[in-house]
């Protein structure tokens, strides 16, 4: 009887682990001709904009625009990865897109990795929208590390959590089982990442940009009890 307890608990705590697991609704890894198609074709023909960018995991659209015009788009060294997303000529208000499809799914987390020449960009902002034109800043602004010394520069062999951000917008309910959810990384200031003024050339880097969502509370604290009972069974045994 106690073996078939513990088989029960065991059972538990695995099952409820693997359903803590969020869901990756799109990913932009920059690693496959899906993304850098567009970027290369773009990269040859400079313009103030960029579109057609899509997801390698799932499915979603990204695009960029630049109010002015003579932006070089290019996919360079990633962060623990061959390939990014990058573009010079930054001015205030330029962005970064990613829009997807939250169908389905609720609790919405977006991660991604950055970083900027030291003479790029250095302030940017998330932004959401639903419907594309009325956009929304999440939370305060954020800092991109210059990709130099005295930090450790991007790496196509390790990937470097500094230049690694994370934001849940689970609290945001009309991002929630949408037809279309967008996100920005909007350039906020002229301050570049070395402490100066952002220079024509500076450029900016982004890359592994995930929707995703985040783990139900529930489930996490089902897994907590199947992991104790585990544990107060093996003691009894």
């Amino acid at each position: 009887m106690k073996k078939s307890l513990l088989c029960l608990a065991s059972l538990l705590a695995c099952f409820t682990i693997a359903s803590a697991k969020a869901d990756v609704i799109a990913d932009w890894t920059f690693q496959s001709a899906l993304s850098t198609n567009n970027i290369i074709g773009a990269g040859l023909t400079p313009s103030g904009t960029q579109s057609g960018v899509l997801a390698d995991i799932g499915t979603g659209t990204a695009s960029a625009s630049h109010a002015t015009a003579g932006s070089a788009w290019s996919s360079p060294a990633g962060n623990g990865s061959t390939n990014s997303w990058s573009v010079n000529n930054w001015s205030v208000g330029d962005y970064f897109q990613f829009q997807v499809s939250t169908l389905t799914f609720q609790n919405i987390n977006v991660s991604f990795d950055q970083t900027s020449s030291g003479t790029g960009p250095r302030d940017f902002g998330l932004y959401y929208s639903t419907n594309g034109t009325i956009f929304t800043q999440f939370g305060a602004n954020y800092s991109v590390l210059a990709n130099a010394a005295p930090n450790t520069p991007w790496s196509v062999t390790t990937q470097n959590s500094a230049y690694s951000f994370s934001f849940d917008l689970s609290a945001i309910a009309a991002l929630n089982n949408s037809a279309a959810d967008y996100f920005r990384l909007v350039n906020q200031t002229t301050s570049s990442a070395n402490g100066g003024v952002v220079g024509t050339a500076g450029a900016d880097r982004v890359d592994n940009f995930m929707v995703s969502t985040v783990p139900e509370p529930t489930t996490l604290a089902l897994t907590g009890m199947g992991l104790m009972a585990l544990v107060a069974l093996r003691r009894k045994i």
